[in-house]
């Protein structure tokens, strides 16, 4: 079966979406229905930044827009509007409610695929932390349709990745351990693959351990390599100046902890200095070790509570960290799996989901305007004449009642002259 187009709907009859919106970034994978897949590009990413950026004239810029923009005015800037889901509201310049911002990374992510379909999306899925309760749902179902994308089937990102991973020839352990590092939280999730679906059968998680809270170990790092004054600038920045320069460090520590993964050492330039500052990845190691134990001793009791595990799979772009699976290893006796695109496994293992595999999704919210009362219908005209008749009807009948009382008063009054003389 081909690409149709139905030119009565003008979209891609069967084409399904499936985004995993991260706290860093966000992955759309396509489905065509001649079963093709095919990952989404944001400049030459399969990773659209989550970051937003609400201009002063009101235009929320999402991804690599985003970023740039930051450094123009670094108050208008959420570089992780997942991590505020439960905030209702984030102040950029003005207040925005968070399924708003959240809906503008979707909805970026939507125009990519209907450019590459040459039409909208059929079908969504989205997928969310296994933990996550239902009004985290309806948030993130609310910025779908903010988005303009059709209602989602939501699927938890453990089984969205089991289904990948099951899916990939020679991999046949069962039960296993989903580790997901991402940027913002860790997520550990034990899966079993029952006759119909995955089920989690135990899952923990950590919301102080992401990606950034190593790229936080970095900065800390030239916090201490540099003059106390200078730090403030950078810690605390009070200028738009000042600001421009943190966010800078910011961005490139999160470089300089990805170019460890890959070698020995990463230089990064100090801000508001001419001197760089040098981190070995034994020294970062070192640091890190403290925060990446937490995550193995979650991955420890989800093991014992789930009764044992065949394999471990990372997931998430901050398990590429070396010292996740020399930790994981030690600790379990289990050689982690990952792959060479550990962020985009969660969007791909979405689409080989079955209803089965969906969590429930509350139902809208009605709007203020549908609360109001309804307004009244309109009466009829022969209504109108009707009504006017039977008031002026009713109107004589009282009148003619009263004289019949007065008349019986005076009646009475009569009769007790008569009896007291």
């Amino acid at each position: 079966m081909g690409d149709a187009i139905d030119p009565t709907v003008g979209y891609v009859t069967g084409l399904r979406l499936a985004i995993d919106y991260g706290t860093s970034n966000t992955v759309g994978v396509l489905s065509f229905p001649d079963a093709r897949v095919q990952p989404l590009l944001f400049d030459g990413s399969p990773l659209l930044p989550s970051a937003v950026y609400a201009a002063a004239d009101g235009e929320l810029l999402v991804g690599r827009d985003a970023v740039r923009s930051a450094r123009l005015d670094p108050s208008r800037y959420e570089p992780n509007p997942k991590r505020r889901i439960d905030d209702g509201e984030v102040l950029l310049g003005d207040a925005y409610p968070v399924s708003v911002l959240i809906g503008a990374a979707l909805a970026a992510v939507r125009r990519e695929a209907e450019r590459v379909a040459g039409g909208a999306v059929d079908e969504l899925i989205l997928t969310c932390p296994v933990a996550w309760g239902l009004r985290r749902r309806a948030t993130l179902a609310a910025a779908a349709r903010d988005a303009g994308l059709p209602a989602p089937t939501l699927v938890a990102e453990p089984v969205a990745a089991a289904r990948y991973f099951a899916s990939l020839p020679g991999i046949r352990p069962d039960p296993i351990v989903v580790y997901d590092l991402g940027a913002g939280t860790f997520d550990v999730c034990l899966v079993r693959f029952g006759p119909d679906r995955p089920e989690a059968v135990a899952h923990s998680g950590l919301a102080d351990v992401g990606g950034i809270d190593l790229d936080e170990l970095i900065i800390d790092r030239v916090r201490t390599a540099v003059d106390p004054g200078l730090w403030q600038r950078l810690g605390s920045p009070t200028t738009a100046g000042d600001r421009r320069a943190a966010q800078l460090l910011r961005d490139d520590a999160r470089s300089a902890k990805e170019t460890l993964s890959r070698h020995a050492s990463a230089g990064l330039p100090v801000p508001l200095t001419d001197r760089d500052v040098v981190v070995g990845r034994e020294e970062f190691d070192r640091l890190a070790e403290p925060l990446l134990a937490r995550t193995v001793d979650a991955t420890l009791d989800t093991i014992r509570t789930a009764g044992g595990a065949a394999g471990i799979f990372l997931v998430g772009g901050a398990s590429r960290v070396p010292l996740v699976a020399t930790l994981l290893h030690r600790a379990t006796g289990i050689a982690p799996t990952i792959l060479e695109q550990p962020e985009t496994v969660v969007a791909q293992g979405a689409l080989l989901t079955t209803p089965a595999d969906a969590l429930p999704v509350p139902e809208p919210e009605p709007s203020e305007e549908s609360m109001e009362p309804p307004a009244p219908e309109p009466v009829p005209e022969q209504a109108h004449v009707e009504l006017a008749a039977a008031g002026d009807a009713g109107g004589r009948g009282w009148l003619t009642l009263l004289v019949v009382v007065l008349m019986c008063i005076a009646v009475a009054a009569a009769a007790l002259g008569r009896v007291s003389k």
